[in-house]
């Protein structure tokens, strides 16, 4: 049997809150977790001819599985695929990512749509790639066969999504497909906001502000999506629903009601709502638009206390990219930009660059990223932990070190991002996958391939 041995004095093992030396053993052909020791063994007892991966003292964590990624291929490649998508995500530390059923072309409302994308996949992928399939409008004698094929649940939306192939569906829509779902291994998801504003409103006069978009999706928008879900929950207890991308913390106390009254809820926030604030997006800066939008200091500060006490279950990326020309950069139209925001890459670093500051430790947050992630997209038996039987899914991670965010430094095709100019904590070294290296921040990807699997 071909060995793998991984160590170092600072490994985040499962249960526990402190990082201990350890030596982790892996079985180089499965890429599977054979023996996990709470010890740094002496290398002088290791067997002949193992490939040793010594961590030293920087920090071993289990890879992040990003539940949350807009790749678009095929369809509109040109926004992202899945080598470079897959790539970006793997310097980040990701080592699983679940694609979203939109905005590729066709979408993934059929067995058919999902097996042209996996398709398209086949071979491009640096980290694994598992599948959320959609529920649009008449497409519901689909959603069992997807299942069956595997995806790891469905989206639909209760407002437009932006793109035609993808409608948003009403509540008979999501009561017919809700009652085809609720007996079945899956959950459906929500974009959550329903728009309350009357069509007669006069349309906003300062395109380039950013006041003037916050205020056109507002707080009641989330509110009344949130409250819609939860009433139809009651009639399909058994269907577990979950909120993505929850921005406004004023929605939280429907979301804890539904909690306690014993509703099988689940709610994800991302990077951006716990590192922006709209105070400080200035006048005609498209890139910070996302939907629903990035709220105030004061709101991002209650996200953080609600991720804390478990209102909130995990953070995404939500990576949502486009070509330069939609996010309309030169008119400063955010408005009529698209909404979306690039993330892969930056996710860990700019999470604990925040979380950091506010006394939370770095098992708080793969927890809530790669824990409760792969429990979320059924992998919890597979992904999420550095534990044996487990796939040897890992980062070398350097907590300490600070780096500017450039253009350059990202990785994914179009080089868009709020996040360019900061200065963030603690970087990614190196990423594995079951135990391969796909990722080196000294050569990049200059000696690595892509090893992903379409799980």
């Amino acid at each position: 049997m071909s060995i793998i041995i991984c160590c170092g004095s600072q490994v985040l093992l499962p249960d526990s809150n402190i990082l201990q030396p350890a030596t982790i053993i892996i079985e180089a052909n499965s890429g599977k977790i054979v023996e996990v020791h709470r010890q740094l063994l002496s290398e002088d007892l290791l067997p002949p001819h193992v490939q040793l991966i010594n961590a030293g003292t920087k920090v071993i964590l289990p890879g992040l599985v990003d539940a949350h990624v807009h790749l678009n291929e095929p369809g509109r490649t040109d926004w992202e695929g899945f080598y470079t998508g897959t790539r970006a995500a793997a310097s980040g530390g990701v080592t699983t990512v679940v694609d979203m059923p939109l905005n590729s072309i066709p979408p993934t409302v059929t067995v058919a749509d999902l097996s042209v994308k996996r398709a398209s996949a086949q071979g491009q992928c640096f980290t694994d790639v598992a599948f959320w399939g959609g529920v649009i409008p008449g497409n519901q004698s689909h959603l069992k066969p997807l299942v069956e094929a595997g995806v790891k649940g469905f989206k639909c939306f209760l407002i437009e999504s932006g793109v035609d192939e993808f409608p948003c569906v009403d509540e008979n829509d999501l009561k017919e497909a809700m009652s085809i779902l609720e007996n079945e291994p899956t959950n459906l998801l929500f974009h959550a906001e329903l728009d309350s504003h009357s069509t007669s409103e006069d349309k906003p006069s300062d395109l380039t502000s950013y006041s003037t978009f916050l205020h056109s999706r507002p707080d009641n928008f989330e509110i009344g999506a949130i409250s819609l879900i939860t009433r139809l929950q009651k009639k399909y207890p058994s269907l577990p629903c979950h909120i993505v991308h929850l921005s406004s913390s004023k929605a939280l106390p429907v979301i804890r009601d539904a909690k306690n009254a014993g509703l099988k809820l689940s709610v994800e926030t991302c990077f951006h709502y716990l590192c922006l604030t709209a105070e400080n997006i200035p006048r005609g800066k498209t890139i910070a638009k996302c939907c629903p939008p990035i709220r105030e200091a004061s709101n991002r500060e209650l996200l953080w206390d609600a991720l804390k006490d478990g209102t909130v279950d995990f953070v995404v990326s939500d990576h949502s990219p486009c070509v330069q020309e939609l996010k309309r950069i030169d008119e400063g139209d955010i408005m009529g930009a698209w909404g979306g925001i690039s993330t892969l890459g930056l996710g860990l670093s700019l999470l604990w660059t925040e979380a950091s500051q506010r006394g939370i430790s770095l098992a708080q947050i793969i927890d809530w990223t790669s824990v409760k992630t792969a429990k979320h997209v059924g992998l919890h038996e597979r992904k999420g932990k550095l534990q044996t039987g487990y796939d040897a899914d890992f980062i070398i991670w350097d907590p300490d070190a600070e780096f500017n965010v450039t253009e350059d430094s990202l990785e994914f095709k179009n080089k868009i991002s709020p996040y360019v100019g900061l200065k963030l904590r603690g970087r990614v070294e190196k990423t594995f996958l079951r135990g391969s290296l796909i990722y080196d921040r000294v050569s990049g990807f200059d000696v690595v391939e892509p090893k992903g699997e379409l799980l």
